[in-house]
């Protein structure tokens, strides 16, 4: 399985290879979900929070606290997990990955 970090930066996957952004990891890697959705890094702050639920760390609160933080400021509300997660792109941590490339 991915890891964490590699999984909450990556930028795009190519077949079974995710592709990572190296200068965000190294900056950000140590931070919650909630302390990335606060840094407004919100697509980061959500793939943490649903790794974070998928390998059983995480209830789910993690989302919740991230979808308040980006309705906060945002000029149209989200009404859900669901959709904050479908419109930055995240569903689940992707099964099969072979290989990390850190760019």
């Amino acid at each position: 399985m991915i890891s964490r970090k590699d999984f909450t930066f990556t930028i795009g996957y190519e077949g079974n290879i995710a592709v990572v952004d190296g200068t965000l990891k190294k900056r950000y890697g140590s931070l919650t979900a909630e302390q990335l959705a606060e840094k407004q890094l919100f697509k980061q702050a959500i793939c943490s929070a649903v790794y974070d639920q998928s390998s059983g760390k995480g209830t789910g609160e993690a989302l919740l606290r991230v979808l308040e933080i980006y309705n906060q400021d945002a000029v149209e509300k989200i009404d859900s997990v669901e959709d904050l997660k479908r419109t930055f792109g995240v569903n689940e941590v992707p099964e099969g990955i072979a290989k990390v490339t850190v760019i």
